[in-house]
């Protein structure tokens, strides 16, 4: 798999920054794209000193895009409520 590769794939140079975190071109979603890389080499820190990475996307439609992984919409899972374990 390629979304952990060291080295940047050739697709990702003419990759675009997406502002909807979709394909600028079609709108699939990032789950829809045929190729990830993420850019693990340069974390870029905010003001609170988190870590947001930029996330390359390969569509199908055959845009390669990108965004930061902070722009990332809220994952359905994030919300249900935690079960917890008896220690």
């Amino acid at each position: 798999m390629e979304a952990f590769a060291p080295v940047p794939p050739e697709w990702t140079e003419k990759a675009t920054h997406a502002q909807n975190f979709c394909c600028p071109t079609c709108q699939a979603t990032s789950m829809e794209a045929q190729r990830v890389w993420i850019n693990r080499r340069s974390p870029v820190y905010t003001e609170d000193y988190r870590k947001k990475w930029q996330e390359f996307y390969h569509c199908r439609c055959g845009t390669a895009w990108w965004a930061w992984s902070t722009e990332r919409p809220p994952s359905e899972f994030a919300n249900r409520d935690r079960i917890d374990i008896p220690e």
